[in-house]
């Protein structure tokens, strides 16, 4: 069995600006995670601004952890399949992304999340507006004595590096920014096998040439 500690969800509500006129409302459908296999969901406010996940891993071995989220933006006043995702910068090692109707009319995100593979692609561009859900997920590997921690934001604020996917309300002209990291922690580093490869050689050459010095 894996152990796995869910360490927190923040949530921040907030529906008007600071100036106090209307700011557009993100309200969220779905958002559920995929971990090694097992699904489970969040509890999370109907509407919001921001919201953070944080998880971490303990257990040695291979693991994978994704992300699902369904959140509209003012689908109480220009419906919800009027919008569109993108995605921006360079995907770390092991990580994996979609962009696509959840599944109600054509899309498959929602499917392959619970599949535990995501395709990378965006199903619903600029071009082609409809109702937009995000997948950020991680497959990585512990050694002994290792810990992983995952963090996940969406927010209407971009992030200032890393990869990110965006769902974008063109008649609001508003936009929430869905990122994540993966940090892990401790235990002995396995060298990559190209690594391996060079040692061996070198313990190989020493050998012989202590080999040569004896006779």
């Amino acid at each position: 069995m894996n152990r796995i500690l869910i360490v927190g969800l923040a949530i921040m509500i907030c529906i008007f600006t600071a100036s106090g006129s209307p700011a557009a409302i993100f309200t969220m459908e779905i958002d559920d995670f995929n971990v090694d296999g097992s699904i489970a969901g969040f509890s999370t406010p109907f509407d919001f601004t921001a919201i953070s996940w944080t998880t971490t891993f303990t257990t040695a071995g291979n693991h994978f952890y994704i992300l699902f989220v369904d959140p509209d933006i003012d689908q109480n006043i220009n419906t919800y399949f009027n919008e569109y995702g993108a995605a921006y910068g360079t995907l770390a090692a092991g990580q994996s992304w979609e962009i696509d109707e959840p599944g109600y009319v054509y899309g498959d995100s929602y499917a392959n999340f619970l599949a535990g593979v995501l395709d990378n692609s965006n199903g619903v561009p600029s071009s082609a507006p409809d109702d937009v859900s995000m997948a950020l997920g991680w497959d990585f590997f512990l050694a002994p004595g290792q810990t992983a921690d995952l963090f996940f934001l969406l927010t209407e604020y971009a992030p200032s590096s890393g990869f990110y996917l965006t769902q974008t309300d063109p008649d609001s002209n508003a936009t929430l920014y869905f990122s994540s990291t993966l940090t892990i922690h401790g235990g002995a580093q396995v060298p990559e096998p190209s690594s391996v490869v060079l040692l061996g050689a070198g313990l190989a050459g020493l050998a012989m040439a202590r080999k040569r010095k004896v006779h």
